[in-house]
């Protein structure tokens, strides 16, 4: 090849040997998202990418980088194992009470959209909570 000849650009492609693992991997992001209620488009606002980008990690047309890894099992508050499924997830043992029952069959009596509205404002109070417990704790180690 000459001085002036590049060499072809490589393919996005993912290999044969490789594309089994990215279907699987893809089936379990499919799976953790519906389970959580989830659409694709509200999984990439949480990850950070589009929605084209999620369809494509679900169907193992696309390999999921090790940081978009990371950020789906926060997501899914699972640690790395669970989330590839060599570690059982954890089980919740807790049961609801009479007045979380309630409002879980409230909840069920709503549209699919007024769900994931009801749950998306549940996530940012969690949020704030959390981002708030860090705000008063690393004001507590200053003083």
């Amino acid at each position: 090849m000459s001085d002036t000849q590049s060499a072809p650009p490589k393919s996005p492609q993912i290999k044969k040997e490789s594309r089994a693992y990215f279907a699987a991997l893809g089936k379990r992001v499919t799976q953790l998202r519906k389970s959580r209620g989830m659409t694709q488009a509200e999984l990439a606002r949480a990850l950070g990418v589009s929605q084209q980008a999620v369809f494509a990690y679900e169907i193992g047309d696309r390999r999921i980088s090790v940081l978009v890894l990371e950020r789906l099992a926060r997501l899914f508050r699972l640690n790395i194992d669970q989330f590839l499924g060599f570690a059982p997830e954890p089980v919740r043992k807790r049961r609801l009470s009479p007045r979380a029952m309630r409002h879980a069959e409230r909840l069920q009596a709503l549209s699919k959209t007024q769900q994931r509205f009801v749950v998306r404002i549940i996530d940012v109070l969690e949020e704030h909570n959390k981002n708030s417990r860090k705000t008063s704790s690393s004001s507590q180690v200053r003083n």
